[in-house]
Parts: C-alpha cells; sequence; structure tokens
C-alpha cells in the first residue's frame, strides 16, 4: 500500500460470526453480506479494505476457536474474489488471532486496538500485547503490516498521548499508527491527528469518523484513512456499504491528490 496516495481503507463490518451471542445460523449468510460488501468498495475504486468482527458484540478481551475459524472462512473467500489489499482486525484486541489469521489468508496489514500500554474499556482494562505479537512475527515471518491505534476509541486511556505514541512506535514496533475520535463514526480530533503527524516516525492514519465534508480539512494531516459509517446506505454502520456514497468519497480523494 503506497502510503504517498494517502490510501482510503474502506471496512467491512462482518455480520455476527459463529459463537458470537447474535449469530443467526449461516455463516453462508455472513460470507455473503462481506463479499457484498468487499466487491463494493473494490468497484468504488477503494485502496485497501479491512474486515472487523463487528457483529460479535459483546466483544470478548481474546477470541475463540471458533471465532477464528469462522473469521478465516470469511477473510479467505474476500481474499479469493478481490485484489485490494486487506487488512484483518480482530476485535476486541485480540492481534495473535488477527495475525494468525492474516497469515493464513495472505492479507497484507492488521490491526491492533491496544498494542502498548493500557486501555479502560467496556470489556475492563485491556493490556497491550506488542511482546507476544512480535514473538509470533518472529516465528512467522511475513510482510504483513501492524497498525496500531494510540488512545483507541471506545476506551479511556491513562498515558499522555505524545508519549503513547512513542512507545507505541518505538517500543511497540508498529509500522503504522491509527488515531480515531472517541467512539465508532466519530470524528477525530484535527489537533490530535496533527500532533501525531508531526511526532510520529511512522505513516498516521485515521481510525474514524472520516467523510465527504470533512475529509479536504484532515488531508493535510494524515497518511490514510479508514472509513466505514459515512460510505454506508444512508450513513447508519449497521446498513451495506453504498457504492453511490463510496464513489463520491473517492472521486473527492483523487481530487485531493491532484
Amino acid at each position: 500500500m503506497e502510503f504517498e496516495r494517502k490510501p482510503l481503507i474502506g471496512m467491512v463490518h462482518l455480520r455476527p460470526l459463529p459463537g458470537s451471542y447474535l449469530y443467526d445460523g449461516s455463516l453462508d449468510a455472513v460470507i455473503e453480506s462481506a463479499l457484498r460488501d468487499a466487491r463494493t468498495l473494490e468497484e468504488a475504486g477503494f485502496d485497501a479494505i479491512m474486515v472487523e468482527n463487528f457483529g460479535d458484540v459483546p466483544f470478548p478481551k481474546h477470541v475463540d476457536k471458533t471465532t477464528v475459524a469462522a473469521f478465516t472462512a470469511v477473510a479467505k473467500a474476500i481474499r479469493d474474489e478481490v485484489s485490494l489489499p486487506l487488512g484483518i482486525n480482530v476485535l476486541r484486541n485480540d492481534g495473535i488471532a488477527a495475525y494468525s489469521i492474516a497469515y493464513a489468508v495472505k492479507a497484507d496489514f492488521i490491526r491492533v486496538n491496544v498494542l502498548s500500554g493500557i486501555a479502560y474499556t467496556d470489556q475492563g482494562l485491556i493490556e497491550g500485547i506488542a511482546h507476544e505479537l512480535a514473538k509470533l512475527r518472529k516465528l512467522l515471518p511475513s510482510k504483513i503490516k501492524v497498525f496500531a491505534d494510540v488512545h483507541v476509541k471506545h476506551a479511556v486511556h491513562f498515558f499522555d498521548f505524545e508519549d503513547a505514541i512513542r512507545d507505541t512506535v518505538e517500543r511497540g514496533l508498529a509500522d503504522v499508527i491509527v488515531v480515531s475520535g472517541r467512539a465508532t463514526g466519530k470524528p477525530v480530533d484535527v489537533e490530535k491527528l496533527a500532533v501525531a503527524k508531526r511526532i510520529s516516525p511512522v505513516p498516521v492514519i485515521v481510525g474514524s469518523g472520516t467523510g465527504y465534508d470533512n475529509l479536504p480539512e484532515l488531508w493535510e494531516h494524515a497518511d490514510g484513512f479508514i472509513v466505514g459509517t459515512w460510505i454506508k446506505r444512508d450513513g447508519k454502520v449497521e446498513n451495506e456499504v453504498s457504492l453511490e456514497r463510496a464513489r463520491k468519497l473517492v472521486e473527492l480523494a483523487n481530487k485531493l491528490r491532484l
């Protein structure tokens, strides 16, 4: 993925997977929904896709074997059908599962919500997994990049933002950092984003709240954008990806690239 291009990374939010409380009994339906959104993102001109087990509420800190197996089946189906770079995010903070799935399906990157430090969340205290993930990357070498959140959304943080950036990169070995708003779909604090861009030695991407109206303002402060809510039908995260909205955002990004 070329960060000079400032890529748009579109979210594929999975329906509840087998083993989750809201699973409806059809893995085929989960795969079909995911493939539809992935194909729409590719047709719209997005630069990459990230797949996330968004429907598996309430989230555990680490997922079970059933989730890993089902997630891998969905990711493999997308990998076989869509040519875009592929990312994996296993909620709430299972970077080990994410890397394992990515390795199995030949994905390109993973997202880890808490790589370094600690976060107070609705799942309780979540501790960083940098050491465990580094061991796995050593055991299973690959070109898979680690995108790591700094002050991840849906959480309260105890570390200074600038210190958290440095720790995530220098001690956590992140390849890319992610800066988000307070919650899914909420816009990022532009001042915090500018700080991250100024001090981070690795690319900085926006993790939530990017839409048509604020993309120009965010453009100069970020190296890429993960987009989910705005590109859904009617701008509602629970809906399918809208080809019209996704294309509109791509067209704006292409103008900003000129």
